[in-house]
């Protein structure tokens, strides 16, 4: 199917030396890469996969400083409570 597009010039340059460079055509080069951003907005969301990567660059919820803190004072606090019902 054919279909005409307008690009910028600059966008349009880039693309024809990548192609050059892939020893591709203009029309596959841009199929290949319309197949690809298609591919990767139509999968779903690996829920585990994203909260994995929110740890690996946040750290585990709780290890932070205030967090630590905050868990001291709730185990006293709770502590504290449960002896004086006794």
């Amino acid at each position: 199917m054919k279909t005409a597009i307008s690009l910028p010039d600059e966008l349009s340059e880039a693309i024809d030396a990548c192609a050059r460079e892939l020893k591709l055509t203009r029309s596959g080069l841009l199929a290949q890469a319309a197949r690809e951003f298609v591919a990767r907005r139509r999968t779903t969301p690996d829920p585990t996969a994203a909260w994995n990567q929110a740890i690996e660059k946040a750290g585990q919820p709780g290890e932070d400083p205030a967090s630590a803190a905050f868990q001291r004072r709730t185990k006293a606090v709770v502590r504290a409570s449960g002896r004086k019902r006794r």
